[in-house]
């Protein structure tokens, strides 16, 4: 069992009163991983008063020099990989290769940023008068509080903190209370890496004791969450409230496959594999839908359902396991709740998933998948909100337009993806499904960190994380310089008085 510390103005820290957390072995849940400093207010005073302290020197660094202290997290990072992936696996449940994905996906992160630090950083443009010239250059906003999910408890962070930290921002970053000993890791590489006293900070806690005054805060500028959409909503709430605050809030999705009726199957079954169980469901890009022409339901069911039967369920740690725990209790709950829902619906029960308590699999959170067919109708909240689990509906459709209507049929739009072999239906789901992460012949996962991750209506802001992000952390500003020995003005303005 590891102890861990709150990361305060480059210094290890108790909670203020002593007050600590356990961090649990999803499938184990009786084996302790972690003890964590149970936060509160007054611990978040003393971390945003670090980054206030911090900000103006850091913001006076080199872009170049920032940068380069993100290659030194690239080199330790990548000699422990390994055993980061392994501390990953057993305190969220993810399988060891995804977790592996997990870290690689972060180290990514840090790369972009490593290289976008010696990239050019606004816009030279041309000015109404020819003895001016015009700049758009980008100026950071201060201090950026980061609230992070267990789910991808080392790359999202980097989504949040790499672009936040290189644009020249102090972060105080609060990991979820489910994955501490991960975000413990982040903040002993930052350490090692050489970023400043005060640049980042990290507070551990429980949402209702540290990321609420972390939002609240008058010294935040920034705040960058990804998780539920009832929180993220609360926190935008919060924000609008003022004083001036940004929120940047990737809420969560309902997302979906549409397999048109010339779709290769083959490319099909592997894509709605990955989409619905990878991570257990527990993905915000998993697909708990999948529209499939109705000529295909019959052909896709026979072969689907061995493929799902035939996943590994077992100890994350092992290299043959697909699907690894739920990450708690509720979590389980929540997964139940919803497969009774979709019976009480009217759902064709094609496997019924449940609890599996049998042998090892019984001291942890662990359940096999459930896969049903439910025809679309407007009231059905199955088909309409997020389950995070093992999870999938199978929905018939006639038509294109009908398949498009049944995906933008959700408050989400987050991701999706359309299997067929014809590029003009491709383009008209394109243009048609409302979504921020869309795939061609691919599964709804599988985003790269150079390109924006975020969605529409309830699943966030339009102010993507990953590279998308610097747009929320910094603000972009005009530098107009006159080089005449005279003043003349744009749009013909006289200057004499």
């Amino acid at each position: 069992m590891k102890k861990g510390d709150n990361y305060i103005n480059g210094e290890w820290r108790e909670a203020e009163g002593g007050a600590t957390f356990e961090s649990r072995n999803p499938s184990r849940w009786e084996e302790v991983l972690g003890v964590f400093p149970r936060s509160g207010e007054a611990d978040v005073r003393s971390a945003v008063s670090a980054a206030e302290r911090a900000y103006p020197a850091w913001r006076r660094i080199s872009r170049i020099r920032r940068g380069e202290l993100f290659d030194n997290f690239v080199q330790l990072a990548r000699a422990e990989h390994e055993d980061i992936s392994r501390t990953m696996a057993q305190e969220c449940g993810k399988a060891i290769n995804e977790a592996r994905a997990d870290v690689t996906e972060g180290i990514h992160m840090a790369q972009y940023v490593f290289g976008t630090a010696r990239m050019p950083h606004g816009d030279v443009v041309s000015s109404e008068i020819a003895e001016k010239d015009a700049f758009i250059l980008r100026k950071p906003k201060g201090e950026v509080a980061a609230i992070t999910p267990w789910n991808f408890p080392f790359a999202v962070p980097l989504w949040l903190l790499g672009p936040s930290l290189v644009e020249g921002n102090t972060v105080v970053f609060k990991p979820s209370e489910e994955t501490p000993l991960v975000g413990h890791r982040l903040a002993d590489l930052f350490h090692r890496a050489g970023f400043p006293p005060g640049v980042v900070n990290v507070v551990h806690g429980l949402g209702e004791e540290v990321g609420a005054p972390l939002v609240r805060h008058p010294g935040i500028d920034v705040v960058l969450f990804t998780g539920s959409y009832e929180v993220g909503s609360e926190i935008k709430r919060i924000c609008a409230g003022g004083p001036y605050k940004m929120a940047a809030c990737e809420m969560g999705g309902k997302n979906a496959i549409i397999v048109d009726e010339d779709a290769d199957l083959n490319i099909a079954l592997k894509a709605c594999l990955l989409s619905a169980f990878k991570t257990t469901g527990q993905r915000c890009v998993s697909a708990g839908r999948v529209i499939l022409h109705e000529t295909l339901l019959e052909p896709f069911a026979e072969r689907f359902l061995p493929l799902v039967q035939r996943i590994q369920i077992g100890d994350p740690l092992d290299k043959d396991t697909f699907m690894g725990p739920l990450i708690n209790e509720a979590g389980l709950k929540k997964v139940q709740y919803y497969n009774d829902l979709a019976e009480q619906e009217g759902a064709e029960i094609l496997l019924k998933g449940g609890r599996m308590e049998d042998g090892r699999l019984g001291e942890g959170w662990f359940m096999s998948p459930s896969v049903y067919i439910l025809p679309h109708k407007p009231s059905s909240r199955v088909l309409k909100e997020e389950v995070f689990g093992p999870h999938v509906a199978l929905i018939p459709y006639k038509t294109l337009e009908q398949a498009i209507h049944i995906y933008n049929d959700t408050e989400y739009g987050l991701s999706m993806a359309v299997i067929t072999q014809n590029y003009r239906k491709a383009r008209t789901v394109l243009r048609e499904c409302e979504f921020g992460l869309g795939y061609f012949n691919l599964p709804t996962i599988g985003a790269e960190v150079h390109l924006p991750f975020g969605g529409m209506k309830k699943s966030g802001t339009g102010l993507p994380s990953a590279s998308a992000l610097v747009d929320a952390v910094t603000h972009r500003i005009a530098w107009t310089v006159n080089h005449s020995e005279d003043i003349e003005m744009a749009q013909g303005l006289k200057t004499e008085v």
